[in-house]
């Protein structure tokens, strides 16, 4: 075996990893203080990134000002959702709430292409999608410039998201409102204007995971399934943690990666997409509750 391409495929899928943890995490936001599962998070992702190139190509936008309009954007429609979706099903069964992310996925995925198009868009990054000259001088390892710096911008947002959660009084107030809903109404916590304020940071997580994959990939519809890998990340980190986030999407990139390049001919190829649910499912018999969730004990 070569070592060298070993290197390659695990760094590799442990970058792209970062990426899938970045998605995963707009799920976390959201389901640890409220307990609804966001199933419109991979919408959010096609919204944000769609409006960003929408606002370039209609309005002759730079790539610098139409980032900060889709941040404003984001948080507009966060605080939004927050008020017209979930606000008036407060209380309501989760099956209520869950239902009611699914019709906002296909509400997002609609308006975004009534806006701007349904065409595929190139998102101009200025960030080129070529191997790092030092790591291949010096190692022979091809490692993608594009995800070196894709894994870093991810890694300094998911920093600022847990220094807001630890050292600000809004993140205290999110903290207690993820620990007891009825505890924190009781301390005088704004339990509505938290909700809002997740919802927002929540968008923002979507605008940067649709940047930076639809650099990648194209700005396309198909982003809206990136969230469908973020849900093997869930189930190996927990639904409530955002440290499981991130140790799921690395063990999925690489995993995925990995196994596509050496079990991947023995069984014909493309199992990259599936396999990181396979591993979910296993993973599920072992630990459901995931890595850094609560173990739940129950009796019989």
């Amino acid at each position: 075996m070569d070592i060298n391409f070993f290197f390659e495929v695990l760094i590799g899928g442990l970058l792209s990893g970062v990426m899938y943890a970045l998605v995963a995490i707009g799920f976390v936001l959201i389901y640890k203080a409220s307990g609804v599962f966001n199933f419109a998070q991979g919408a959010m992702v096609f919204f944000a990134a769609l409006t960003c190139v929408g606002l370039m190509d209609k309005f002759g936008m730079s790539l610098w000002l139409a980032i900060p309009c889709t941040v404003v954007a984001m948080i507009l429609l966060g605080i939004a959702i927050e008020r017209v979706v979930l606000r008036p099903l407060v209380n309501q069964p989760e099956i209520t709430l869950f239902m009611a992310t699914i019709g906002l996925a296909f509400f997002l995925e609609g308006l975004a292409q009534l806006l701007w198009g349904s065409q595929v868009h190139q998102l101009p990054l200025p960030i080129e999608d070529v191997p790092m000259q030092w790591l291949l001088d010096r190692f022979n390892i091809v490692v993608s410039q594009f995800d070196v710096i894709a894994a870093v911008i991810c890694g300094v947002l998911v920093a600022a998201l847990a220094l807001l959660f630890a050292k600000t009084r809004v993140g205290r107030a999110l903290r207690a409102v993820a620990d007891d809903h009825q505890a924190a109404l009781a301390v005088g916590i704004p339990l509505q204007r938290i909700w809002a304020i997740l919802w927002a940071v929540a968008g923002v997580v979507a605008l940067v995971a649709g940047l930076l994959w639809g650099a990648r990939n194209g700005v396309q519809f198909a982003l809206t399934f990136i969230a469908l890998k973020a849900l093997p990340v869930l189930i190996l980190g927990g639904f409530t943690s955002v440290p499981g986030a991130i140790v799921g999407g690395l063990i999925i990139g690489a995993s995925e990666k990995l196994a596509e390049v050496y079990i991947g001919p023995l069984v014909g190829g493309g199992i990259e997409g599936w396999f990181p649910y396979v591993l979910a499912l296993l993973f599920l018999l072992v630990r459901p509750e995931g890595l850094f969730g609560e173990k739940i004990i129950r009796r019989i």
